[in-house]
């Protein structure tokens, strides 16, 4: 790998990482709820009264409770395994069509 190429590598790295990173110690004390939660807060402003959801997420009616945090982070964390080995194999191919391309010539 060229000189160039890692200087890029490790800049990009260095930035995904402060991206990460500042948030957490430039607003201390502060509370990084998720976008379910502003969503319905700012509903229950227009509003005026409490919002209630229109329906149960599957997975809780099928287990009759609300799934534990440990559970949904699992879930997530599957889908995104899914979605990157998907975006992974199709990177792939076009690599691997490129190279195929440029023996031809």
């Amino acid at each position: 790998m060229a000189v160039k190429n890692k200087r890029i590598i490790t800049v990009l790295l260095v930035i995904a990482f402060l991206i990460a990173a500042v948030p957490l110690f430039a607003r201390k004390g502060a509370e990084f709820g998720g976008s379910d939660d502003a969503g319905s807060q700012m509903i229950s402003e227009i509003q005026g009264s409490e919002y209630e959801p229109w329906f149960t997420p599957v997975m809780e009616t099928f287990i009759q409770g609300e799934l534990p945090g440990e559970v949904e982070s699992l879930l997530f964390c599957v889908q995104t395994g899914i979605g990157v080995g998907v975006l992974a194999f199709f990177l792939g191919r076009f690599v691997e069509r490129k190279k195929w391309q440029e023996k031809g010539k």
